[in-house]
């Protein structure tokens, strides 16, 4: 083999899975298309679910100073982030190229084998490993890997090579996006309702705006490369009445709101991650958000099976856990699209929702959609409400030494979390101790506890997931560790 996993696609999601990867050692190939960064940024933020998951791989302070908010939106209307109490807020104006940067230098650092201006033709799954006929400004060449991933965008190559099915319903409508420089606007972070479709501002850095806009009715086109600035510009004037086309257009780009699920997100050795499988309208910066976390789910059991240490039907449950999930994405961004982009025949339907979103409930409920923080996941039986759900963000002691819960899976290693000094779970979980960290400690502030109150250990997935606790789990300790991390040795 040439490597142990070859991945397609050095965006987000790509690079997100090969750091995780070698975080376990994993010897990762990662092919990109383009020779260099196009610096381009589809993706403006990063929710409060991809800020934690960053967290808890250290990588948050590579970011700089990020500037965060409690506001978010569904189809435009308001939304209360801070109603969550997560420790984290979304990130504003994270400009995607900077995100693959710092996720690019990470995987790198610990050895990622990044191979740029390299173009996948073909994939044949051979059973046992695939091939990957891969194409570059020198030479072609065949690359054998053990497994592949396909994190290549909505036009996935692998995808289509590898014959996943990717059903779903193509675009309606066609919306203009563009970066512009040397014009004043007036942000409308979420959107704004106007005769005749929707208009968005963001101001970015230096200097920069972006503006969404989306004319009612306007049918998609085909085009071999991206709108004209001058086509933006005259849809902008249309819809707002101000003249734009002084502006000097940085990145220009066109979508839709096609929704497309792959029906699998794993064929034999083959599997796909973020655009690749799941593509849809970009409400609320979902997709890139998603895709990361497609890449932390799957990263840890993909490289448990690669050492050998878990069996293949770990790697089922990337697809049981994730499919889901982009079920749940491309329901409610189909759903934010009817209100963001319909007509006077909506506005009820808008109206309702507006006053609903005032009950805390409904404002929490979809909060926790949009920010993914609502994700549950079947880990097994039982009445602990942290089951299945990511383990809270909490200050804690070990041995005289303050840490936090995150900070245990900067390693990317599971964590027996043990709260009560217990010599004899510790020993239950002695034959995994090359796989998982246990860490016997007190929490630093008790009365953030929540959750926890009463609660004597956790097991904590390398995702952050919580796949056990006492009280309250129906299997014993040793069958959840042999469920997620393989048979003691």
């Amino acid at each position: 083999m040439d490597a142990s996993v070859v991945i397609v696609g050095a965006g987000p999601t790509g690079l997100m899975l090969a750091g995780e990867l070698r975080l376990s050692g994993v010897n990762v190939i990662v092919l990109e298309r383009l020779a260099h960064p196009s610096g381009e940024s589809r993706g403006i933020g990063l929710t409060i679910r991809t800020m934690e998951v960053l967290d808890q791989r250290g990588l948050l302070g590579r970011f700089g100073g990020v500037e965060t908010t409690g506001l978010g939106h569904f189809g435009g209307i308001p939304l209360d982030l801070g109603a969550l109490g997560a420790h984290h807020g979304a990130a504003r104006t994270v400009p995607q190229s900077q995100t693959e940067s710092v996720l690019e230098s990470w995987a790198v650092e610990l050895g990622a084998d990044m191979r740029r201006g390299h173009e996948v033709s073909t994939v044949v799954d051979r059973g046992d490993h695939v091939e990957i006929q891969v194409r570059s400004a020198t030479s072609d060449y065949l690359l054998r890997s053990r497994h592949l991933v396909g994190c290549d965008g909505g036009r996935s190559t692998v995808r289509r090579s590898a014959g996943f099915d990717f059903p779903g319903v193509d675009s309606t409508c066609e919306l203009f996006l563009a970066d512009l420089r040397g014009v004043e606007l007036e942000p409308e972070m979420i959107g704004r309702q106007v005769d005749g479709g929707m208009v968005m501002v963001a101001r970015l850095a230096d200097g920069i705006h972006r503006i969404i806009v989306g004319e009612r009715g306007a049918p998609p086109q085909r085009r071999s490369g991206p709108p004209a600035f001058a086509e933006v510009a005259d849809t902008w004037k249309r819809l707002t009445g101000i003249d734009i086309s002084h502006a000097e257009p940085v990145w220009v780009s066109a979508f839709g709101d096609a929704a497309h699920l792959a029906s699998q997100y794993r064929h034999g050795q083959v599997l796909l991650a973020g655009d690749a499988a799941h593509v849809h309208l970009p409400a609320g910066g979902q997709g890139m958000n998603t895709g990361i976390q497609d890449a932390v789910n799957l990263g840890w059991k993909l490289a448990a099976v690669v050492r050998g240490t878990a069996p293949q039907r770990l790697l089922d449950t990337y697809h049981d856990e994730r499919h889901r999930v982009g079920e749940q994405l491309l329901t409610n961004t189909r759903a934010q699209g009817l209100i963001i982009l319909g007509g006077d025949e909506i506005r009820p339907m808008r109206d309702v929702l507006s006053e609903l979103v005032g009950y805390p409930e409904v404002n929490r409920h979809l909060a926790s959609l949009v920010s993914g923080v609502g994700i549950r996941y079947d880990v097994g039986g039982g009445r602990h409400p942290l089951l299945g759900m990511r383990m809270p963000h909490l200050p804690l002691r070990v041995r005289e030494r303050d840490t936090t819960s995150a900070a245990l899976l900067n390693a990317g290693r599971g964590v027996l979390l043990d709260l009560a000094d217990n010599t004899w779970l510790r020993a239950r979980a002695a034959p995994w101790r090359d796989r998982i960290d246990v860490v016997t400690a007190a929490l630093a502030d008790p009365p953030v506890a929540g959750a926890l109150a009463d609660t004597t250990a956790v097991l904590i997935r390398p995702d952050g997931h919580v796949a056990w606790a006492a009280p309250g789990t129906h299997d014993d300790l040793p069958t959840a560790l042999d469920r997620w991390f393989g048979p003691a040795e």
